[in-house]
């Protein structure tokens, strides 16, 4: 297990985030079938294996939170079978994946999106620090991981342009706006002396120790705002990346162009939001067009 947990960080680039998510799913593989060593379970039964997909179910788990329990468990054994630890055959590689039903994500209109904005204080450090970070969500579309390992060195005020370190440390330029940027510099203007002085390798975002802030610390924040905002509870730091992107595609961005702001690696990742924003037109025809629907006594006819 250690050794595949390593081959995913040194191979893969996987954050840290991931990784432990990763090691949680083979930790509970290890308490279900009440084993130390998972290379010995490789040959169980495909009962069995069904019985461990089932309890998730019984605990209450979501359908995808399942499937991504299988697909973490599922790389595990095809690593022991390329290191020639497991041989034979795998009920595990074997099964089929829990159909997911496909949810449309949650996304912000622009009038709450600048609602959550107003929502921090810039009379002090704290409050222009939380703006910088909801204004920069906003502006790039980065993951909340992306976001907390900027460094200095990865913004060019001039150029307007974030480097990003998106999954598996991949690279990309992000353009940022100057509403970020100005709540970022504000925010960088009024960093307690103590911290400094900062270098290109200092992180941008800092919590209450002066140490750079986690995701963690991140949603805490959020989810503060997002209550004095009046906001949906279930609306998260990913909700700004999910508005981000249909805001950019509904004022007629590229699909491809949004892909690569958004570091998918495929267009169906990204497809999603064009299904959003054909949602939101039928809406607006059925309220709005006058032969959009039948009177009610056509109908009845």
């Amino acid at each position: 297990m250690d050794s595949f947990l390593q081959h995913l960080k040194t191979e893969r680039n996987l954050s840290p985030e991931t990784l432990r998510a990763y090691r949680k799913d083979l930790d509970q593989l290890k308490d279900f079938f009440e084993t130390k060593d998972l290379a010995l379970i490789a040959g169980s039964s495909t009962e069995k294996v069904r019985r461990w997909l089932a309890h998730f179910a019984e605990l209450g788990y979501s359908r995808s939170t399942v499937a991504r329990k299988l697909a973490s468990v599922r790389g595990f054994f095809r690593f022991l079978q390329k290191e020639g630890r497991s041989e034979g055959r795998c009920a595990f590689l074997e099964l089929s994946t829990p159909r997911v039903p496909r949810s449309l994500p949650h996304f912000l209109t622009v009038q709450e999106v600048m609602r959550l904005l107003d929502q921090p204080g810039t009379d002090s450090y704290q409050g222009l620090r939380d703006l910088a970070i909801l204004e920069i969500l906003y502006s790039t579309g980065l993951r909340v991981s992306e976001l907390v390992a900027l460094n200095w060195e990865n913004i060019d005020s001039e150029a307007r342009l974030v480097k990003a370190f998106g999954k598996g440390r991949k690279e990309r330029l992000v353009p940022i706006g100057e509403h970020a940027l100005e709540a970022l510099f504000a925010y960088k203007a009024e960093i307690p002396t103590r911290w400094l002085p900062l270098d290109p390798t200092s992180p941008v975002l800092l919590n209450r120790f002066g140490d750079r802030i986690s995701d963690r610390s991140i949603r805490k924040i959020f989810d503060r705002y997002i209550h004095t905002a009046g906001l949906d509870s279930k609306t998260s730091p990913h909700t700004l990346r999910h508005s981000y992107a249909t805001h950019m595609l509904d004022s007629g961005a590229n699909l491809r162009e949004v892909q690569e702001l958004l570091g998918h690696k495929h267009l169906a990742t990204t497809q999603v939001y064009t299904h959003l924003s054909t949602e939101r037109l039928s809406e607006a025809y059925q309220q709005s067009h006058p032969h959009s629907r039948l009177p009610e006594a056509e109908k009845s006819r």
